[in-house]
């Protein structure tokens, strides 16, 4: 578990925050304590109203809030009775046991966590120093919840690493109960809050990538025709598993209607990053991947993931790129024809797949056709006689149209239509 204090001198800001994030469907409120009604009878003025008139008792202190968030591992499913329990035992190992405070679960992250907003004027009108709280009661609180709630440890994880979005392991999700709801929520905060997409196929592609997927439904069918829209978990074939979640059932309500709103908000916010993406792609290619198994790992070590979409019998029709560095997503024929799924299969293709090119037809050399026939066939002109109709036997000319055109002795080469008659000439008389 890790903890992050935050103090200020403003309740209402504190306040605001997490109210805000209920309202954008990233959050709820889990509990209260100290307060006079119950947690679902409180509105907002019942919890600003209640915490001011703590602050009020003692004018002269200025930083008079306290703001908590408590993180934990990805691999904890907790309950949110569960979370109730630690922030309870938080407070109280901190010295704010007695104080009021409310909490609330947030979903607007790859982790599960809380945050606690409280004060630190008592009823008395007197402060509870919150100078070095994160360093002393709060970490020697955080070593013993760990150990009490039976916690993964801050200090075996190396990095901040650990906070970062992990896939749905299906094996792990009891299929129709709430830890299957739990843990596509932990996927979808994080995913709608911090991705850009401007589709539902978009959507998909990350979504994909966490063995979670969208779905509309058979067309046709009557979540469709009401544009309804469930969540399910996917197996590493990518087939659907368990029991559809309904988009209304998630805190963030990440319904149709919703989701199409986002989609038009995010496009203007994606456009600054794509041609970024068309470099970093198109300078892969210049790499000349010898198939797209390559290509895709080149993409994945530049933070890129490559989804692809195929139809019957495994047939490849389309391509998205996920860049998790800027957080976007990109059709590949949105990016251009260069980066549509057809040009890639066609530059990454295995050398051996590809069709051997038509030899190319030599250009006949016109002269020596001219001049006589091929070398191959000298020999078989060369042993012929030509015989004449008058009997006299030559040797044959190697040039081939004079062979065709060659007189022959004896014979009248010019047609009798064609000779023009000569003329007589009349004698003159002499006078």
């Amino acid at each position: 578990m890790v903890a992050r204090i935050n103090t200020s001198k403003s309740i209402s800001k504190a306040l605001n925050y997490n109210e805000q994030k209920i309202k954008e469907g990233k959050a709820e409120i889990l509990a209260e304590s100290g307060f006079i009604k119950d947690v679902d009878k409180l509105n907002f003025y019942d919890k600003i109203n209640h915490f001011q008139r703590f602050t009020s008792l003692n004018d002269s202190v200025t930083t008079n809030t306290l703001h908590v968030s408590l993180n934990f591992d990805p691999s904890e499913a907790i309950a949110n009775e569960k979370m109730v329990e630690i922030a309870a035992a938080y407070m109280n190992k901190i010295g704010f046991g007695a104080q009021p405070y409310l909490i609330y679960r947030h979903y607007d992250s790859g982790h599960p966590h809380i945050h606690i907003v409280s004060t630190n004027i008592e009823k008395d009108g007197r402060r509870i120093s919150m100078h070095n709280l994160g360093r002393n009661q709060s970490e020697k609180a955080r070593k013993e919840i760990e150990i009490e709630f039976g916690l993964v440890k801050a200090e075996e994880k190396k990095n901040a690493d650990t906070l970062k979005l992990q896939p749905v392991d299906a094996r792990k999700v009891i299929y129709g109960k709430s830890t299957t709801r739990r843990a596509i929520a932990n996927v979808l905060g994080p995913v709608l809050n911090q991705y850009k997409f401007t589709s539902l196929a978009e959507l998909n592609a990350v979504l994909k990538l966490y063995n979670i997927t969208a779905d509309r439904g058979q067309e046709g069918s009557r979540i469709y025709r009401h544009n309804g829209l469930t969540y399910r978990i996917l197996d590493e074939q990518g087939n659907k598993l368990g029991i559809p979640q309904k988009a209304s059932a998630f805190f963030m309500k990440p319904t149709l209607a919703n989701l199409e709103k986002k989609f038009i908000a995010n496009g203007p916010l994606k456009t600054p990053y794509k041609k970024k993406l068309q470099t970093t792609i198109g300078w892969i290619l210049n790499q000349q991947p010898a198939s797209l198994e390559d290509f895709i790992k080149s993409l994945e070590k530049e933070n890129i993931s490559v989804v692809l979409r195929k139809g019957k019998e495994d047939i490849i029709y389309g391509i998205t790129y996920v860049d998790h560095k800027t957080k976007c997503v990109f059709n590949g024929s949105d990016l251009g024809k260069q980066y549509s799924a057809k040009a890639i299969l066609e530059k990454c293709a295995p050398q051996s797949e590809l069709k051997p090119a038509a030899p190319k037809m030599e250009k006949r050399n016109l002269t020596q056709k001219k001049e006589g026939p091929p070398e191959e066939n000298k020999k078989e002109f060369q042993r012929q006689d030509l015989k004449t109709s008058d009997g006299i036997s030559r040797e044959k000319d190697w040039k081939l149209p004079g062979i065709l055109t060659a007189p022959v002795p004896g014979e009248d080469i010019v047609p009798y239509q064609l000779k023009r008659r000569k003329r007589k000439k009349r004698k003159q008389l002499s006078i």
